[in-house]
């Protein structure tokens, strides 16, 4: 398995990997919402709609045939840990952005989850090659407690922009924020500039 290595991409935020108020760990820790939802896979549906030219509906199968890569990225919890070098698997952002045809004034996008969760970013926080809608992880599937069968991983943001259990992305012409966008956490979510609230 080629593995593409984007863990320098720190050097665009700050100077060192580690970003400031972070600890390493090793662990893969658990957070969410409101617990680990139930997700069947046989039933389970990924939408793309909006302000696109077409619209779309995958079954995990469909969904996992399109083009994907494999990558070693960092993870920065907000919650103040970071887990280096993880391998994740998945579909790049870019890839689902180029097949459905975004139109030209879309300009951000909100993520929907199984669980209800939502979380927002500008589209071009979105169009790098670093974010991946990902279901394996360090060359097994994606455990349900950490977002399988699918989650979406921003390795140059907090991880709370990376919806686990991900069904779904909306392209917007305006903002629209988030669960916990709306409570008080940063829109930018920087991990370097340490946004963690607004």
């Amino acid at each position: 398995m080629t593995v593409r290595d984007v863990t320098d991409l720190y050097t665009e935020f700050g100077d060192e990997r580690l970003p400031p108020g972070q600890r390493r760990t090793d662990d893969f820790l658990i957070f969410s919402m409101d617990g680990t939802p139930s997700v069947d896979e046989r039933s389970w549906q990924f939408e793309v709609w909006g302000a696109v030219d077409d619209e779309l509906t995958l079954s995990l199968k469909e969904f996992k045939a399109l083009p994907s890569e494999s990558q070693r990225q960092d993870f920065h919890c907000v919650t103040g840990w970071s887990k280096l070098d993880c391998v994740f698997t998945g579909i790049p952002f870019t890839e689902l952005a180029n097949s459905v045809g975004v139109h030209d004034d879309a300009v951000h996008v909100l993520f929907h989850a199984r669980d209800g969760y939502t979380t927002d970013l500008p589209l071009a926080d979105c169009l790098r090659d670093e974010v991946l809608f990902a279901w394996n992880e360090d060359g097994e599937p994606l455990e349900p407690a950490h977002g399988g069968p699918l989650r979406v991983v921003t390795p140059h943001k907090y991880a709370y922009k990376g919806a686990k259990w991900i069904t779904g992305v909306e392209f917007l012409t305006e903002p629209r924020r988030g669960y916990w966008e709306k409570r008080g956490y940063s829109v930018t979510a920087d991990p370097w500039a340490e946004d963690r609230y607004s």
